[in-house]
C-alpha cells in the first residue's frame, strides 16, 4: 500500500509543498492528495485588487498540478483526528474521512474574529476570495458618494484602503486604527505613505478603536460615529480552530507549535506551513502571518517530508523575515526593510521602483508553484525508513 500524504489547503504554502512533494517522491511508493475549498488556487495577496473590482487571472488547480499525479479534492475541512490519523472533508457530495500517513497542514488564516459587537453581521473582510467578492458586489451598489471605513492600520488594511481609493475614485474613504498609521515604518517609508493617503484623498483617524459596527455605521470607543456603506474590517488574522481541536499542541493564538524542520511538536507525523504554523526566526522571534513566511516554511516541511520519508538528509531553509511590502494602489507601493532584530531600517524603496519589485515578487509566487524544483536534480526518491536505504529512481 502507498504512504499517503495529505495536504489540507492549496494556498501559497500548501500548492507549493504538494507540487514539490510529487516531483520529489517517487508514485510507486506514494499517494498525495490535496485538500481545498475552492478548485482555484487564489493569488490572497491580490484579494484587495478582487475586492476594487480588477479582474484576476483564473489558476485552475488542475493546472497547477498537471502532470504531478496529484489528486485534488475539492471539500472544506471540518475537522482533524490526529490520534486516528483522519481528516473529516464535506463536499457538494457529503460527509467524507479520509486517512493519512503523514499530514501537511497548511490551511492558513482568515480575519480575525475580535469580538466586537456588530463584525460578524454588518463587516466585510478581504482576507479570502468569497468574502472579497462579496465586498465587491456591495461596492458596485454604492456608486458615486459611497463611503467606506476601513478599520485597521496593518499592511492589509493599508492595502485595502488604497486600492478601493484609485481604483473607485468615487467613493469617500476612511481608515480608523487603533494606533499610529504606519507607525512601524521607517521615517522614510511614512513620509511616502502619509503623502500617498493625502493624494488619494484618504480620511485618517489615528488612535480610534472601533467598538461597535452597524449596518450603516461604525461607533468608535470614543463615541464617534463614522457613517458607512461598507465597512471593511482588516484589523489582523487568526488561524482557524481546527487545530486547537485536533488535539495538536498549539501556542495561545491557536498556530500549531513546532520544531525548526515544522514537525508538530506533539505529533511528529504532522508538518506544518504557513500561517497555521507557530515559527521561531532565525533572529529569535516569532515570524509574522505572511506570503514570505509561507515560502520559507513550505520549504522546509517539504523538504523534512521527504527527508523524514526517504533517509536523506534534510536541507534546512531560513527562516528569516526582510521586510514589508505594502501595495499603494497599481501605481505606487514601499518596500520597507528590517534589521535583525525586526526594526525598521531608516531608508526604504518607494514609487514606481517599489511597485516593479512588489510585482515581480507576485509573479515569482505564481511560477514557484509551477516550478517548485527549478535548479535541483530530477529524482524520485523512494520510500524508506532507513537512511542508507535510499534509492533514487
Amino acid at each position: 500500500m502507498k504512504h499517503r500524504i495529505v495536504v489540507l489547503g492549496a494556498g501559497y504554502a500548501g500548492a507549493f509543498s504538494a507540487a514539490y512533494l510529487a516531483r520529489q517522491l517517487h508514485s510507486d511508493d506514494f499517494e498525495i492528495i490535496v485538500v481545498n475549498a475552492e478548485p482555484d488556487f487564489v493569488e490572497r495577496l491580490r484579494n484587495h485588487q478582487l475586492a476594487a473590482g480588477q479582474d484576476l487571472r483564473h489558476l485552475p488547480l488542475t493546472e497547477v498540478f498537471a502532470g504531478t499525479g496529484i489528486r485534488l479534492r475539492v471539500a472544506r475541512v471540518t475537522d482533524v483526528d490526529v490520534e486516528h490519523r483522519t481528516v473529516t472533508v464535506v463536499d457538494g457530495e457529503g460527509t467524507d474521512r479520509l486517512g493519512y500517513d503523514t499530514l501537511l497542514y497548511a490551511l492558513g488564516s482568515t480575519a480575525a474574529d475580535p469580538g466586537v459587537v456588530g463584525v460578524a453581521e454588518y463587516a466585510f473582510h478581504v482576507a479570502a476570495r468569497p468574502a472579497a467578492l462579496r465586498l465587491r458586489a456591495r461596492l458596485d451598489e454604492l456608486g458615486e458618494g459611497g463611503k467606506v471605513l476601513v478599520v485597521g492600520g496593518n499592511l492589509t488594511a493599508i492595502e485595502a484602503a488604497t486600492e478601493l481609493a484609485e481604483s473607485r475614485p468615487g467613493l469617500r474613504v476612511t481608515l480608523a486604527t487603533r494606533g499610529e498609521l504606519g507607525g512601524w515604518l521607517g521615517p522614510k517609508a511614512r513620509r511616502h505613505l502619509l503623502r500617498t493617503f493625502n493624494r488619494l484623498g484618504i480620511t485618517v483617524h489615528e488612535h480610534t478603536p472601533i467598538e461597535r459596527v452597524e449596518a450603516s455605521a461604525a461607533v468608535a470607543a470614543d463615541g464617534t460615529v463614522f457613517a458607512s456603506d461598507a465597512t471593511v474590517w482588516a484589523a489582523g488574522f487568526a488561524v482557524h480552530p481546527i487545530a486547537a481541536a485536533s488535539g495538536l499542541a498549539v501556542e495561545p493564538n491557536g498556530q500549531i507549535t513546532v520544531d525548526n524542520q515544522m514537525r508538530s511538536v506533539s505529533h511528529p507525523d504532522v508538518y506544518v506551513a504557513g500561517d497555521s504554523a507557530f515559527v521561531i526566526g532565525d533572529n529569535g522571534r516569532p515570524l509574522p502571518m505572511s506570503c514570505a513566511t509561507a515560502g520559507s516554511t513550505s520549504r522546509q516541511a517539504a523538504a523534512a517530508i521527504v527527508g523524514d520519508r526517504t533517509g536523506r538528509k534534510i536541507a534546512m531553509s531560513k527562516q528569516s523575515y526582510v521586510g514589508n511590502h505594502i501595495s499603494l494602489g497599481r501605481n505606487d507601493a514601499l518596500f520597507q526593510l528590517v534589521d535583525g532584530e525586526a526594526r525598521s531600517k531608516p531608508g526604504a524603496l518607494t514609487g514606481r521602483t517599489a511597485v516593479r519589485v512588489k510585482s515581480a515578487t507576485l509573479w515569482m509566487s505564481v511560477w514557484g508553484l509551477f516550478h517548485p524544483t527549478f535548479g535541483m536534480p530530477n529524482h524520485k526518491y523512494r520510500l524508506t525508513t532507513r537512511e542508507h536505504d535510499v534509492v533514487p529512481a
